[in-house]
Protein backbone atom coordinates (compact mmCIF):
# COMPACT_ATOMS: atom_id res chain seq x y z
CA UNK A 1 0.00 0.00 0.00
CA UNK A 2 3.06 2.27 -0.16
CA UNK A 3 1.86 3.19 -3.65
CA UNK A 4 -1.36 4.69 -2.31
CA UNK A 5 0.51 6.70 0.30
CA UNK A 6 2.93 8.04 -2.29
CA UNK A 7 -0.08 8.99 -4.41
CA UNK A 8 -1.43 10.87 -1.42
CA UNK A 9 1.75 12.96 -1.27
CA UNK A 10 1.41 13.76 -4.96
CA UNK A 11 -2.23 14.74 -4.46
CA UNK A 12 -1.25 17.13 -1.69
CA UNK A 13 1.24 18.73 -3.99
CA UNK A 14 -1.48 19.19 -6.60
CA UNK A 15 -3.48 21.37 -4.44
CA UNK A 16 -25.69 -7.74 5.08
CA UNK A 17 -28.32 -8.37 7.09
CA UNK A 18 -32.08 -8.03 7.69
CA UNK A 19 -33.87 -6.80 10.82
CA UNK A 20 -36.79 -4.57 11.75
CA UNK A 21 -36.06 -0.95 10.78
CA UNK A 22 -36.79 2.18 12.72
CA UNK A 23 -37.64 5.59 11.31
CA UNK A 24 -34.96 7.28 9.23
CA UNK A 25 -33.76 10.82 9.69
CA UNK A 26 -33.08 13.05 6.67
CA UNK A 27 -29.98 15.23 6.87
CA UNK A 28 -29.13 17.96 4.34
CA UNK A 29 -25.51 19.13 4.48
CA UNK A 30 -25.31 19.65 8.29
CA UNK A 31 -23.07 22.41 9.61
CA UNK A 32 -21.18 22.71 12.88
CA UNK A 33 -20.42 25.68 15.09
CA UNK A 34 -16.86 24.46 15.58
CA UNK A 35 -14.75 25.55 12.62
CA UNK A 36 -12.53 22.48 12.73
CA UNK A 37 -15.36 19.94 12.42
CA UNK A 38 -16.29 18.95 8.89
CA UNK A 39 -18.26 16.16 7.24
CA UNK A 40 -17.42 13.80 4.40
CA UNK A 41 -19.59 11.17 2.71
CA UNK A 42 -18.42 7.92 1.13
CA UNK A 43 -19.92 4.66 -0.12
CA UNK A 44 -17.63 1.63 -0.33
CA UNK A 45 -19.68 -1.51 0.20
CA UNK A 46 -21.42 -2.65 3.37
CA UNK A 47 -21.69 0.30 5.72
CA UNK A 48 -21.06 -1.94 8.72
CA UNK A 49 -17.51 -2.38 7.42
CA UNK A 50 -16.98 1.18 6.22
CA UNK A 51 -18.22 2.71 9.47
CA UNK A 52 -15.75 0.69 11.55
CA UNK A 53 -12.87 1.51 9.19
CA UNK A 54 -13.31 5.28 9.35
CA UNK A 55 -14.00 5.23 13.09
CA UNK A 56 -10.52 3.75 13.57
CA UNK A 57 -8.83 6.84 12.08
CA UNK A 58 -7.37 9.44 14.43
CA UNK A 59 -9.26 12.71 14.14
CA UNK A 60 -12.57 11.15 13.15
CA UNK A 61 -15.15 12.13 15.76
CA UNK A 62 -18.11 10.03 14.63
CA UNK A 63 -19.34 7.94 11.71
CA UNK A 64 -23.02 7.48 10.87
CA UNK A 65 -24.36 4.79 8.56
CA UNK A 66 -27.05 5.76 6.07
CA UNK A 67 -28.23 5.93 2.48
CA UNK A 68 -27.56 8.34 -0.37
CA UNK A 69 -27.29 8.53 -4.13
CA UNK A 70 -30.87 7.67 -5.08
CA UNK A 71 -34.21 9.42 -5.49
CA UNK A 72 -36.36 7.32 -3.15
CA UNK A 73 -37.45 9.41 -0.16
CA UNK A 74 -37.10 7.99 3.34
CA UNK A 75 -35.70 4.63 2.17
CA UNK A 76 -35.68 1.63 4.46
CA UNK A 77 -33.03 -1.05 4.64
CA UNK A 78 -35.43 -3.55 3.09
CA UNK A 79 -35.94 -1.26 0.08
CA UNK A 80 -32.21 -0.62 -0.25
CA UNK A 81 -31.51 -4.34 -0.36
CA UNK A 82 -33.68 -4.74 -3.46
CA UNK A 83 -31.18 -2.64 -5.40
CA UNK A 84 -34.00 -0.70 -7.07
CA UNK A 85 -33.81 2.56 -5.10
CA UNK A 86 -30.46 3.64 -6.61
CA UNK A 87 -29.31 4.54 -3.09
CA UNK A 88 -25.98 3.21 -1.88
CA UNK A 89 -25.05 2.27 1.66
CA UNK A 90 -23.21 5.41 2.70
CA UNK A 91 -21.37 6.74 5.73
CA UNK A 92 -21.28 10.29 7.03
CA UNK A 93 -17.92 11.06 8.63
CA UNK A 94 -17.60 13.86 11.17
CA UNK A 95 -13.92 14.72 11.45
CA UNK A 96 -11.52 17.31 12.81
CA UNK A 97 -9.78 18.74 9.76
CA UNK A 98 -6.84 19.89 11.88
CA UNK A 99 -6.13 16.27 12.77
CA UNK A 100 -7.18 14.51 9.58
CA UNK A 101 -7.61 16.48 6.33
CA UNK A 102 -10.01 15.44 3.57
CA UNK A 103 -7.00 14.28 1.52
CA UNK A 104 -6.22 11.64 4.15
CA UNK A 105 -9.81 10.45 4.15
CA UNK A 106 -9.53 9.99 0.38
CA UNK A 107 -6.44 7.83 0.85
CA UNK A 108 -8.25 5.78 3.50
CA UNK A 109 -11.25 5.39 1.22
CA UNK A 110 -9.21 3.90 -1.62
CA UNK A 111 -7.01 1.97 0.80
CA UNK A 112 -9.99 0.18 2.37
CA UNK A 113 -11.92 -1.27 -0.58
CA UNK A 114 -11.59 -2.36 -4.20
CA UNK A 115 -12.80 0.50 -6.43
CA UNK A 116 -12.31 -1.57 -9.59
CA UNK A 117 -15.35 -3.78 -8.98
CA UNK A 118 -18.62 -2.40 -10.33
CA UNK A 119 -21.66 -2.66 -8.06
CA UNK A 120 -19.99 -5.11 -5.72
CA UNK A 121 -17.64 -5.30 -2.79
CA UNK A 122 -16.40 -8.59 -1.40
CA UNK A 123 -19.33 -11.00 -1.06
CA UNK A 124 -21.93 -8.25 -1.57
CA UNK A 125 -23.44 -7.52 -4.97
CA UNK A 126 -25.84 -4.84 -6.20
CA UNK A 127 -25.83 -1.08 -6.89
CA UNK A 128 -26.32 -0.42 -3.19
CA UNK A 129 -22.71 -1.54 -2.71
CA UNK A 130 -21.13 0.64 -5.40
CA UNK A 131 -18.16 2.91 -4.78
CA UNK A 132 -18.97 6.64 -4.49
CA UNK A 133 -17.32 9.83 -3.29
CA UNK A 134 -20.07 12.30 -2.43
CA UNK A 135 -18.60 15.79 -2.68
CA UNK A 136 -20.16 18.86 -1.04
CA UNK A 137 -18.18 21.57 -2.81
CA UNK A 138 -15.92 22.09 -5.81
CA UNK A 139 -12.77 21.72 -3.74
CA UNK A 140 -13.74 18.21 -2.64
CA UNK A 141 -14.71 17.34 -6.21
CA UNK A 142 -11.40 18.55 -7.59
CA UNK A 143 -9.40 16.66 -4.96
CA UNK A 144 -11.32 13.43 -5.62
CA UNK A 145 -10.91 13.69 -9.39
CA UNK A 146 -7.20 14.52 -9.14
CA UNK A 147 -6.53 11.63 -6.78
CA UNK A 148 -8.35 9.20 -9.06
CA UNK A 149 -6.26 10.46 -11.97
CA UNK A 150 -3.08 9.92 -9.94
CA UNK A 151 -4.11 6.36 -9.03
CA UNK A 152 -4.89 5.54 -12.66
CA UNK A 153 -1.60 7.03 -13.84
CA UNK A 154 0.27 4.95 -11.26
CA UNK A 155 -1.75 1.85 -12.25
CA UNK A 156 -2.73 1.32 -8.61
CA UNK A 157 -5.89 -0.42 -9.89
CA UNK A 158 -6.73 -1.92 -13.30
CA UNK A 159 -9.67 0.48 -13.47
CA UNK A 160 -11.67 2.68 -11.10
CA UNK A 161 -15.47 2.56 -11.12
CA UNK A 162 -15.84 5.04 -8.25
CA UNK A 163 -18.49 7.69 -8.90
CA UNK A 164 -17.77 11.31 -7.96
CA UNK A 165 -21.23 12.67 -7.23
CA UNK A 166 -22.55 15.80 -5.54
CA UNK A 167 -24.26 15.02 -2.25
CA UNK A 168 -27.99 15.64 -2.38
CA UNK A 169 -29.63 14.09 0.66
CA UNK A 170 -28.25 11.74 3.29
CA UNK A 171 -30.73 9.51 5.10
CA UNK A 172 -29.57 8.15 8.43
CA UNK A 173 -30.01 4.37 8.60
CA UNK A 174 -32.05 2.54 11.20
CA UNK A 175 -30.67 2.69 14.73
CA UNK A 176 -29.65 -0.98 14.81
CA UNK A 177 -27.18 -0.35 11.98
CA UNK A 178 -25.23 2.25 13.94
CA UNK A 179 -21.98 0.90 15.46
CA UNK A 180 -23.09 -2.49 14.19
CA UNK A 181 -19.66 -4.10 14.17
CA UNK A 182 -18.92 -2.91 17.70
CA UNK A 183 -22.33 -4.02 19.02
CA UNK A 184 -22.48 -7.35 17.18
CA UNK A 185 -18.97 -8.83 17.29
CA UNK A 186 -20.25 -12.42 17.04
CA UNK A 187 -22.38 -11.86 13.95
CA UNK A 188 -21.18 -14.30 11.23
CA UNK A 189 -20.87 -11.54 8.62
CA UNK A 190 -18.85 -9.42 11.02
CA UNK A 191 -16.57 -12.35 11.79
CA UNK A 192 -16.06 -13.44 8.18
CA UNK A 193 -16.09 -10.11 6.31
CA UNK A 194 -16.01 -6.94 8.44
CA UNK A 195 -13.27 -7.79 10.93
CA UNK A 196 -10.83 -9.16 8.32
CA UNK A 197 -11.44 -6.06 6.20
CA UNK A 198 -10.81 -3.78 9.18
CA UNK A 199 -7.67 -5.68 10.17
CA UNK A 200 -6.29 -5.45 6.63
CA UNK A 201 -6.95 -1.71 6.55
CA UNK A 202 -5.28 -1.10 9.91
CA UNK A 203 -2.16 -2.98 8.83
CA UNK A 204 -1.74 -0.63 5.87
CA UNK A 205 -2.65 2.62 7.64
CA UNK A 206 -0.39 2.57 10.67
CA UNK A 207 0.50 5.90 12.23
CA UNK A 208 -2.86 7.45 11.38
CA UNK A 209 -5.05 5.35 13.68
CA UNK A 210 -6.50 5.93 17.12
CA UNK A 211 -4.68 4.33 20.06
Amino acid sequence: MKLLLSCFLLLSALSACSQTPSENKKIKNPTFSEDTLQTAYFAAGCFWCVEAIFESIDGVQEVVSGYSGGKEENPTYELICTGRTKHAETVKIIYNERQVPFDTLLVAFFNSHDPSTLNSQGPDFGPQYRSIIFYQNEQEKLKAEKYIAVLLAKKAFPKITTEVTRLDVFYEAEIYHQDYEKNNPDNPYIQRVSLPRLTKFKSSFKGKLKD
